[in-house]
């Protein structure tokens, strides 16, 4: 199979199926299992997406849920993508043939072949290019959607970024990593007294099917509410700051394999499985370079080679003794020019590779020859080295990464839920049974 990521087209063409019986034709069509608004999803759809998710968890290894489980999981998340897919189009969304063909150009890339090497290899696996093409612009769109409607608006403050690591607790926890897994019984926000008795019945039997020794991801896809529930509830390695209070309290004082009494928050009730657990942490120490460099830049006036001529002037000027700082606040295109070219200290990475790869190969004080690089022809001189503890730093990054991803989640989690519940939404799936 290739090695690629979708999600399937939501449509809602229906087919006819013809056989003989006897002299008689019996025609079967298509049948509608949920209205979202103003689109529909048909049981072909439904049943389509139950093949791929089914040969996914077989590969997987993870034991299939009850048919009607997993058919009441599937239909969710097509109503949640179809919800989705029409908000963004309602408000004008889109992504275009240029930008959807760049994507596809990259994955067959990421395969190692041609567009019609990756053509015909989906063919093999009985998808047609047309069909691929759409569900890419699918996914690109709900990933666009994301971003415009909870990733752009989610800040985080420099005084959240204090706070949570002066907190004794979060100095202490932001070394651990715990791998989690989760069933999710969800419950209303204003659930009637019924509501919450049920969700407790439902919660003791999938705490009673986990004591007999079900694997976890069955139980999970089984009875969990959760938007992972068929991939067994699996959600990763998290680090403290990306866990809910109410799980971290819980997991510091679980054993690795040890799953969790049920917890109560407004969302349900949850179960957890702590699969592992790592940390510790050290000095981060990186060598950082102080270099400085001239740049000219290329245009349609200064081409390839007359860039290159000039350039190797400037070197033959530097090898005869001039001073490197008076020709860079002379001749560099770069706004370092007036500093004499000084790019002060730089991190690995900061660069482009062509850049970093020249500079890393030069000796201290050592110019080197013409370097061409996406942005022009540089020269570049390496004044020093040293190696620097980048601890604080690195740990204020990725605080801010872990609260933002933290933040996001619950404000995604959010929006789908009031979309949800301010979209119309009939479902026909239990006529079936």
């Amino acid at each position: 199979m290739l090695r690629f990521s979708i999600k399937l087209l939501l449509y809602s063409l229906l087919t006819l199926t013809h056989c003989g019986v006897h002299a008689a034709e019996v025609t079967k069509m298509d049948r509608i299992v949920a209205i979202v608004d103003q689109a529909v999803i048909t049981e072909q759809e439904l049943e389509g997406r139950i093949r791929t998710v089914t040969a996914q968890l077989t590969k997987q290894g993870t034991e299939l849920p009850p048919d009607n489980v997993l058919r009441k999981q599937i239909l969710e998340r097509l109503i949640s993508d179809t919800l989705q897919l029409q908000y963004a189009a309602q408000t004008g969304l889109k992504v275009d043939d240029n930008q959807l063909d760049r994507t596809i150009e990259r994955i067959a890339e990421q395969n190692q072949m041609s567009l019609t090497e990756f053509s015909n290899a989906l063919a093999k696996d009985g998808i047609a290019m047309r069909k691929f093409r759409a569900d890419i612009r699918n996914e690109i769109t709900l990933a666009r959607l994301r971003e415009r409607e909870v990733e752009s608006r989610v800040n985080v403050t420099e005084s959240e970024i204090d706070n949570f690591l002066t907190t004794q607790s979060a100095i202490k926890d932001n070394q651990d990593e715990y791998e989690i897994s989760h069933i999710l019984i969800r419950t209303p926000e204003e659930g009637a007294p019924e509501d919450i008795q049920r969700a407790k019945i439902k919660v003791d039997e999938a705490i009673k099917a986990l004591k007999e020794g079900n694997n976890f991801s069955k139980v999970s896809a089984s009875f969990s509410d959760a938007p992972n529930a068929l991939e067994g509830g699996n959600i990763g390695w998290k680090t403290s700051a990306q866990i809910p209070v109410l799980f971290l309290d819980a997991l510091k004082t679980m054993q690795t394999g040890e799953i969790s009494s049920p917890l109560r928050s407004p969302n349900g009730f949850h179960i957890l499985k702590l699969t592992n657990k790592r940390g510790g942490s050290s000095p981060l120490l990186i060598e950082q370079t102080h270099a400085r460099h001239i740049l000219i830049k290329l245009s349609e006036i200064a081409s390839e080679k007359e860039g290159k001529q000039k350039m190797e002037g400037i070197k033959e000027r530097l090898d005869n003794g001039e001073k490197f700082e008076t020709l860079a606040r002379q001749f560099s295109e770069d706004s370092t020019a007036s500093n004499g070219g000084d790019l002060g200290w730089v991190n690995p990475g900061d660069t482009v590779p062509q850049f970093e790869q020249a500079m890393n190969a030069l000796k201290d004080q050592q110019i080197s020859e013409p370097v061409r690089s996406p942005f022009g022809w540089h020269i570049i001189q390496v004044l020093e080295r040293r190696k620097q503890d980048m601890s604080k730093e690195a740990a204020r990054l990725k605080a801010r990464q872990e609260i933002r991803a933290r933040k996001g989640e619950e404000a995604y989690q959010d929006w789908i839920r009031e979309l949800r519940d301010r979209a119309f939404v009939e479902l026909r799936l239990e006529d079936k049974f």
